[in-house]
Order: C-alpha cells, then structure tokens, then sequence
C-alpha cells in the first residue's frame, strides 16, 4: 500500500502540471497530454511482462528496479524543454508504475487467499487514495517555486519510497496456506463461482468473452481518465483554480483531493457489493451511475460546489473498474493465469487514454467547449451498462455452462492460494478482486 500511494502521483496529480507545462513548451493541451497518453500506455502494455517477472524474480527486484523508473519520469519531466522529451520521461515513469502495480497486486493476491478480495481491493485503492495525500502540498509547490520544482522534489521523493518499500516485499513459499485454511476454504466454496478450467492466456483471447470485457473497460476508462487528465484545464476555463471555496482552498485543489478519496474508496467498496448483488449487475449499476454523474457535470460546471460534488461522484463509480474487472477475468478464465490475464486486459487501460487524454483535448478545442467532451463520456458509459447487462451476463453464464460441461474440476494443488470452484451457485455472483 504504501508503494501504491507513492506512484499515485504520477497518475492522479498529473492535471496539476498541464497548464504549466503548456506555458513552458509553448503547446497545445491535446500536445501535451500525449505525455499522460504514453505514461499509461507504457503502464499498460508491459503489465503482463511485469507479471511474469514478479512470479520470476520476485517483487523484491522487480519494485526496486522500478523504483528508478519512477524517479526518472518525474524528475525528467521537471528538466525536460521540448514535447519529445517530456513524452519520453513521462513513458518511464509509466514503465514505473506499472510494475509497481503489478508487482503490490501480485503480492496481495498471494497471501491473502482468504480475504483476496478485500486486500487487492486496499491495495488497488491505495492507488487512487494516495494523492489525496499529496494535492495540497504539490499544488502549494508549484504556485511557490514553480513546477519544475515541483516534479524533480516529489519524483525523488516518491522513488526513494517505492525503494524503501520494495525491500519489504516477498511471495511466500510454495504452498503456504494460512492456518485453519481448510475450514476457510469450504466457507469460501459457498459462494465463490468460477470457471472449471484455467485457462492460458492463450484460450482466453480465442474467447469472445474477453474481448467483450476489453471493450467495456475502454469505453468507462476512457471517461474516467478523461477527467484525472483534464480536470484542472477544466477548472481553470472556468476560473476554479483561483476561485476559493473553502479554508483558502481553490475549488480545483479541494476537487482534485476529494475526487481521489472517493476514487480509492470505490475499488473494495464495490467489490464487496459485487459479493452480494452479482458481479455484472454491479457493472451496469455503477456504470449508470457514472453516466448521471456526467450529466449533471455538464449541466452544473459552471456551479463551484456542483463541479466538486458532481466531478466526485463520477470518480466515486468509475473507480470499481479496478475491483470488478480483474475479477470478471479471474471468474471466467480461473486464478491460476489470472494475474496474466488481467495483465492483457489491462492494456485496455492505454487506449483508453488516447481517447481520454489527446482525443478530448482535441475535441474541447475543436468545439471550444468542453459540453462535447462529457456527452461523448455518457454514451460510453451507457453503451457499457448496456453490454454489461445484456450481453456480458448472458455471455459469462454460457462460457461458464460450456467450461463445466466439457472438463470436470481441475487439480489447483499448484496455486494453494486459489479456491476451488463451486458449481451450485449463480454464475453472476462471486468474490472480488481476483478470487
């Protein structure tokens, strides 16, 4: 957890610097938010590397390692003079975090077989709590010193944590099992469903299943990284980042802190609904929410505290993609793989991020409004409530039948950490995270 919070920053405090950065290049904001574009594509597409080399060499090495990567990318960004150099240092500090997040995610999922959920969910939520920590005082930095001072003292700060962090990690050894796991274990059986088989990543991607899944979580991505990438160039069209809402707080500064508590609350918060009400009824629920969420943004931007209030609303729902995604894979392609698997749909992360980021920019200036921008995030999150409710549902429950119809029960003697499924209960209701 506290590795996560430290390369939180690298994503969530991203909209404090834009238009600095625009100041300093003399650019465009769709220009420059090509560098958060390449920081979550670089994230994102060595995320499935990054599990392999955790299982590999350990989180140790591997949280340590990424530790410089995540110096370079703030500290870069903060001595860079031209767009290519700051796309270049902004895609190594994704290369940081994305194996910081692999990497915290693997070790939660390891040794808590009996709370999998709950833990990965903290973890994951650490991610998007930990610049709730931090706004403030980076906001405070920039204003007094400058930007620059800014990224090099918060990236060397940050890397010297994840470092400090890294030495404390380890995976336990080969079939550690906690004690009393056995009673555990055939509580958790009542109401965990999962797929009869493991499937490599391989199989997985010859299912229509993921690819269903990809496209969802591009769609509800795409909106919620819109917003962390844009809200403070949203604030100051509309005079937010002068405009002081609360104890000498702009109401850029008191959004961007309570959007990110909202954010890390959502991941273990929905992943527990999801236990009880159905993992894809949760999806549509939560992704409506979003929509009107959305709506009443564009309706009330101009409302100092409506924008607070709305903004955090949106990002209230849109965290639990970081809960419920990774466990609609683990639920339909087993857990043995499903650090991997998820690897691959996390990937979907980084095209959400060219619509998101560069994509909107390019909208908002091409409109002169950002109106457009936020109608477009409705009809995806919509069209995502839509497949998750009508198609994914179905879908899941025939790839589930078809798994316990064509094999029977697979040894899982090699992953201790994993339940073993039960075949009784609805294929819409299982544990969260990656159980």
């Amino acid at each position: 957890m506290v590795a996560m919070i430290a390369v939180a920053n690298l994503q969530y405090a991203w909209s404090l610097f834009v238009p600095d950065l625009q100041r300093h290049l003399h650019a465009n904001l769709d220009q420059v938010q090509w560098a958060f574009t390449f920081f979550v594509i670089a994230q994102t597409v060595l995320f499935p590397l990054n599990a392999h080399l955790v299982d590999r060499y350990g989180p140790r090495i591997v949280v340590a390692v990424s530790s410089f990567f995540v110096t370079a990318g703030w500290v870069g960004a903060g001595m860079v003079h031209s767009l290519p150099a700051l796309h270049f240092v902004s895609a190594l500090g994704g290369i940081g975090a994305g194996g910081v997040y692999g990497a915290c995610i693997g070790v939660a999922m390891k040794w808590f077989p009996d709370r999998r959920g709950l833990c990965v969910g903290l973890v994951a939520g650490s991610y998007g709590f930990g610049t709730a920590l931090t706004v403030i005082p980076i906001q405070h930095m920039i204003t007094r010193s400058g930007y620059q001072t800014a990224f090099i003292f918060w990236g060397a700060l940050q890397g010297s944590m994840v470092l400090l962090a890294s030495q404390f990690m380890r995976m336990p050894t080969p079939g550690w099992v906690p004690a009393g796991w056995e009673a555990i274990k055939a509580k958790i059986q009542q109401r965990v469903v999962q797929t009869t088989r493991d499937c490599t990543p391989r199989e997985m991607l010859r299912s229509k299943s993921f690819y269903l899944l990809y496209l969802m979580m591009v769609l509800v991505t795409s909106s919620g990284l819109m917003m962390t990438a844009q809200l403070k160039p949203i604030g100051v069209s509309y005079g937010y980042d002068k405009y002081v809402l609360f104890g000498g707080l702009t109401v850029v500064t008191i959004t961007l802190t309570s959007n990110q508590v909202l954010n890390g609350a959502a991941r273990p918060f929905f992943g527990w609904v999801s236990d009880y009400l159905g993992r894809y009824d949760t999806m549509a629920l939560v992704f409506m929410i979003e929509a009107v969420a959305i709506i009443a943004l564009a309706l009330l931007v101009h409302r100092p505290l409506w924008f607070t209030l709305t903004s955090g609303m949106m990002f209230f729902a849109w965290g639990d993609i970081y809960s419920l995604f990774p466990a609609a894979i683990a639920d339909l392609f087993g857990p043995r793989y499903a650090t991997t698997n998820y690897g691959l749909q996390y990937t979907s992360k980084g095209v959400g991020s060219i619509l998101g980021g560069p994509a909107a920019s390019w909208l908002m200036e091409a409109t002169g409004s950002w109106i457009p921008v936020f109608r477009v995030a409705v009809v995806f999150n919509l069209a995502a409530a839509v497949l998750a409710i009508f198609w994914l549902k179905p879908l899941a429950s025939r790839t589930l039948k078809e798994g316990r119809e064509t094999t029977g029960p697979i040894d899982r003697t090699t992953e201790p950490a994993a339940a073993k499924p039960s075949l009784t209960a609805s294929p819409d209701r299982s544990t969260t995270a990656t159980d």
